[in-house]
């Protein structure tokens, strides 16, 4: 099995089409082709189903595909580690964050990083928490701000506790306070109209989760949004949100915020990467500097 290999099949697989894929990696689509047969021979099996112009991937090609990708990943990641200066004047960091953590925590450190190292390329990926984690097990980010804890199905990732930040509900400053202006328990938010993010984030687990432990199913008004989409909806009267309380802080005017009595909700931040791939030099280096 060489390299160009799986190169090919994930283009094919990704494009579901030899000449675009052929285009895609730079290649005559005949040689592709004999690529992706000569690999087929190999493993013994079909990769594709190649019906009336219609390209789908077998069994074994699903199967094959994020085991590639991982690969491809590895090697792009080795590639640039062994490019690096000694003096970190060049490289990149893939970094993932929930959306709570690029409005609050990152802005200033990412600063701090690129006053230090300004030839160090920075690709941020923004999403929930069970999202990141899965683009850190098929190696297509380097570290990950998440939630913890774990999900059970979650690949072996090396995790350092960051931060543990209060959870709060945001109102429209235009609308009665959520529990008639009173403390607010988490049993207190039954009645309350929820605005409520999309699946993948794990504000809405934890906020469901919390609920249901109450003995109640939260009313939704409005799901699936991102975090300033949330706030946007909140703002204009659409119903209330639970967010961590440094977002507060950056949401601008419009909104109130309101604290949990009694035992409120919190969540703690850990920084991650695969346990089983070193984090590139720059990685290394951000990781000193947000855990400094």
């Amino acid at each position: 099995m060489q390299f160009q290999q799986l190169l090919y099949f994930v283009a094919v697989a990704e494009t579901r089409h030899f000449t675009r894929a052929a285009e895609r990696v730079h290649v005559a689509q005949p040689s592709l082709s004999q690529q992706i047969k000569a690999l087929e021979r190999e493993l013994g099996a079909e990769l594709f189903s190649r019906a009336r112009g219609n390209i789908t991937l077998t069994d074994a090609g699903e199967t094959l595909l994020p085991l590639a990708r991982r690969i491809l990943a590895d090697a792009d990641t080795a590639r640039l580690e062994v490019q690096e200066l000694a003096q970190l004047r060049r490289g990149r960091v893939r970094l993932g964050a929930t959306p709570s953590i690029c409005t609050g925590l990152l802005p200033d450190v990412l600063r701090a990083f690129h006053d230090a190292h300004p030839g160090i390329e920075l690709l941020i990926e923004e999403s929930g928490s069970l999202d990141l984690v899965r683009e850190l097990a098929r190696g297509a980010l380097d570290l990950a701000l998440i939630a913890l804890p774990l999900p059970p199905s979650a690949p072996a990732l090396t995790t350092v506790e960051l931060l543990t930040e209060d959870l709060v509900v945001v109102s429209s400053a235009e609308r009665p306070a959520p529990g008639g202006g009173g403390e607010l328990t988490i049993a207190g938010l039954r009645d309350e109209p929820m605005v409520m993010f999309r699946h993948g984030y794990d504000l809405r687990e934890l906020t469901m989760a919390a609920c249901r432990a109450e003995g109640f199913e939260p009313v939704f008004t409005l799901e699936g949004g991102e975090m300033d989409a949330v706030l946007g909806f909140v703002r204009a009267g659409l119903g209330i949100a639970v967010v961590p309380a440094m977002v507060v802080d950056r949401a601008g005017p419009g909104l109130r915020v309101t604290r949990m009595a009694g035992s409120p909700l919190r969540r703690t931040i850990a920084l991650a990467h695969r346990t089983d791939v070193a984090p590139p030099r720059a990685a290394r280096e951000l990781k000193r500097i947000l855990l400094g």
